[in-house]
This record gives structure tokens, C-alpha cells and sequence, in this order.
């Protein structure tokens, strides 16, 4: 099922709540990033999921085979929906941490794994990564890898999103962060970047909005046009 993920990029559970209260009865699939998760632990997941969202966990697990297994074990007990992992710690590493969600005795989270950050573009991944190649080539074997390792799919960003389901099918999961308004802010940090619209023309999955909805004079306005714009019910 197509959805709008709210991230909740904020420094602590205050202004989490002050967002959320806006939202009046609406209930989004939410983001809990590093920065919240490391200032509220795993109360804060707990809190969404009794509140009634459903919860991505982004914290970008990569480690050793190992670890990453005891960690992704601990988070199937908080409840996330979705837990991400970095795909550049290899099919090992990967496939690690899909048998830990399978085995956790818990509902299984949907596990997915980050490609390349929207944030880093040619040549950071050429020149200061010394990754050669395309962005595309890059996130496009990445994703293999984490297919082979029995992921259920992968964060890239909205440029990718076509070439992925074209090569791994249209069951493999895409997660796409690097959304903005066409009339919005600018991108800030991120450097691929597309519309909900787009998106969705694209066929992704999954969209993660952040500041164009939290920053937004009324987010739940903001979010209802983008998940109006993303599941095309605007035109």
C-alpha cells in the first residue's frame, strides 16, 4: 500500500507532540530518525504506536553482521514498521538482519536498506567516496544486493525509483525521501530531489516528507495535498 511518511525530524518528544496535535484525528505513517531516537529512546516509538501511527525507524544500521542482527532483534520488540539498514555493509550484513526480524518472534518489520543518501551527489560518491561510476549504477547494485539478501526493498532517491522497479519488480519496496513542493523551499540539503506528483508518476512506494509538511503553516493541510498529489487524486 502507497503512503506519505511524515518525518519527525525534531530534537525531543515536545515538539514532536506539538506537530502531532495539529494533525487533529489524522493518524500518518511517521519517521523516527537519529536525532529523536537518541534524545527519547525507545519510549518514543512506543508512544507513536499506542497514539496509532505506524513507525519507520531511521536509524541506517551498519555494523558488522553480528551487531546488526542484536540490533534490528531489539527494535522488532519496540514495534517499528519499518527498519532501515545501510546496503553499503554488504549482502551478509543484510541478510543478517532480515533473518533477525523474521526470527524475533515479533510482527516483522519491513526491512529495507539506504542506497545512496539524497544528499550526496556525483561527484561527493566519485571524488571523496571513491565510488566510480553513476549514482544510478551505484544504487541500482546496491539494490540487487539487497534483494539477494531477502530485503523487502530499498530508500533511493525519486531518480532512481523507475530504473529499480524496472530491473527488481514492482513488489520490491521503494522508499523515497528528497520530496519538495514544486512551489516550496528550496532543497536544502538534499541534491536529488523531485514533487509528490513525480513520485508517484514513478512508482514509488513509500515518500518521506519532512520540512514541506513540519515546516508548513498548517501541516495538515500540507500533507493532505501531498498525499493528494502523490496517489494522483489532484488532477
Amino acid at each position: 500500500m502507497r503512503d506519505v511518511i511524515v518525518a519527525l525530524d525534531f530534537p525531543d518528544k515536545r515538539q514532536m507532540e506539538l506537530l502531532l496535535e495539529r494533525f487533529g484525528s489524522a493518524r500518518p505513517y511517521v519517521k523516527v530518525g537519529k536525532e529523536l531516537f537518541y534524545a527519547e529512546g525507545p519510549a518514543v516509538v512506543y508512544e507513536l504506536k499506542s497514539r496509532g501511527h505506524k513507525v519507520f525507524l531511521d536509524l541506517k544500521l551498519h555494523d558488522i553482521p553480528n551487531t546488526v542482527r542484536g540490533a534490528v532483534q531489539s527494535l522488532s520488540r519496540v514495534g517499528a514498521d519499518m527498519i532501515n539498514v545501510h546496503a553499503a555493509g554488504g549482502i551478509a550484513m543484510m541478510r543478517a538482519a532480515f533473518e533477525a526480524a523474521e526470527m524475533s518472534g515479533y510482527m516483522r518489520p519491513i526491512i529495507i536498506a539506504v542506497t545512496q543518501l539524497t544528499s550526496t551527489g556525483q561527484n561527493v560518491m566519485n571524488q571523496e567516496l571513491l565510488i566510480p561510476g553513476t549514482v544510478e549504477h551505484v544504487v541500482l547494485a546496491y539494490a540487487k544486493n539487497a534483494k539477494a539478501a531477502g530485503l523487502d526493498g530499498v530508500v533511493c532517491s525519486p531518480l532512481e525509483t523507475a530504473l529499480i522497479k524496472k530491473q527488481l519488480g514492482k513488489q520490491f519496496l521503494t522508499v523515497t525521501p528528497g520530496i519538495r513542493f514544486p512551489d516550496g523551499e528550496e532543497s536544502d540539503d538534499q541534491v536529488r530531489i523531485t514533487t509528490p506528483a513525480q513520485a508517484g508518476e514513478d512508482g514509488t512506494d513509500y515518500i518521506v516528507v519532512g520540512r514541506p509538511i513540519t515546516r508548513a503553516s498548517d501541516p495538515l493541510e500540507a500533507y493532505v495535498r501531498c498525499v493528494n498529489e502523490f496517489l494522483g487524486k489532484s488532477k
